[in-house]
């Protein structure tokens, strides 16, 4: 009967997302033959960087001596050989960070599948937990497709679905997905060494997209609803972190990651333009900013440029806000 420890595997992934994949399939035995995972480049190890760390990819395959293959471009002629020495069977996908050609995917004899971080056919692309969160849904998932060409459009082999948290941050919500879609990942391994499998055609009317971010996707957006403003704070958190500039008296713009704030309902703005701040003799000690539709947000913690996180109380002792500050872009 066969089984899944037959099956050659190449591994392809990089980032915290798919290291839980890469060792669930060494825990359930699997021979995984190659890591592909992208080039060493200074992310979390870097001061000041905002991203998650794991182990990382290359170093847990070198503990368990797998080869390991860095290529800046997997669709190339050189990379499509590399893969053909480890002769595959089955490529397994997860947040590897390039389109796979149709070169690379005949390189092994079951094609590959995909760990994707959402409830497809929402949000595929790059970050799916982060435009999920930034869209305010309250569950997201994990996805295993059959691969294809065109971007996380594959047929869909498997599907769970988690809730979002109304706290929860991107990277919260990465961490609970991750080890999820490894252990969905061998499930559907031994689907395919079964026959098994049966996979279902993705809507295409449902289809949303989830685009790569840039640090300017942090930029705090203060005419969106309350509650649309904290989603974007959550949505960027770990990375690229959700910031904003304090513009008030003649001081220049002063830049601040905002880490958390919350949504108060018992205020309300309506004759005051988002970003401004919502400053009461009563209540001299908060952070509070008018946002889209007359709805107030209270912003609890700040990091101040090249200081460390802080509450905003311990902010205002050296700050003290008065009316007509605000808070938006840098030049605004």
């Amino acid at each position: 009967m066969p089984d899944r420890r037959d099956l050659r595997l190449v591994m392809m992934g990089t980032g915290t997302f798919a290291e839980p994949t890469l060792l669930a399939l060494l825990d359930a035995g699997c021979q995984v033959v190659g890591l592909v995972t992208q080039p060493d480049r200074p992310m979390g190890s870097t001061r000041g960087s905002t991203r998650q760390v794991g182990a990382g990819m290359k170093t847990l395959a070198e503990q368990h001596h797998i080869p390991v293959y860095q290529p800046e471009s997997i669709n190339t002629p050189e990379g499509v050989a590399r893969l053909c020495e480890f002769r595959p069977d089955l490529l397994v996908v997860a947040a590897y960070g390039q389109i796979l050609s149709n070169d690379v995917l005949a390189t092994a004899k079951q094609g590959g599948i995909n760990v994707h971080a959402s409830l497809l056919p929402k949000y595929r692309g790059a970050a799916p937990i982060a435009w999920a969160i930034y869209h305010g849904e309250t569950k997201t998932g994990v996805t295993i497709i059959r691969m294809s060409v065109s971007l996380d459009a594959g047929d869909m082999l498997a599907q769970e679905a988690i809730d979002i948290g109304p706290d929860e941050t991107a990277g919260e919500v990465e961490a609970r997905l991750a080890p999820l879609g490894g252990r969905m990942a061998v499930q559907v391994i031994d689907e395919l060494v079964a026959g098994t499998t049966h996979g279902l055609k993705q809507d295409k009317s449902q289809v949303t997209k989830a685009p790569k971010l840039t640090k300017e996707h942090g930029l705090i957006d203060w005419t969106r609803s309350a509650a649309a403003v904290c989603n974007q704070l959550r949505a960027m958190l770990p990375w690229p972190t959700p910031f904003t500039f304090l513009h008030h008296a003649s001081n220049p713009p002063l830049r601040l990651i905002v880490p958390r704030a919350v949504v108060r309902p018992d205020l309300s703005a309506p004759d005051t333009a988002p970003g401004s701040m919502v400053v009461r003799a009563e209540q001299r000690d908060r952070m509070l900013v008018a946002t889209g539709g007359g709805s107030v947000v209270e912003v609890l913690e700040v990091q101040p440029a090249g200081k460390r996180r802080m509450s905003v109380v311990e902010f205002l002792r050296g700050h003290p806000l008065h009316e007509g500050d605000r808070l938006g872009a840098e030049k605004s």
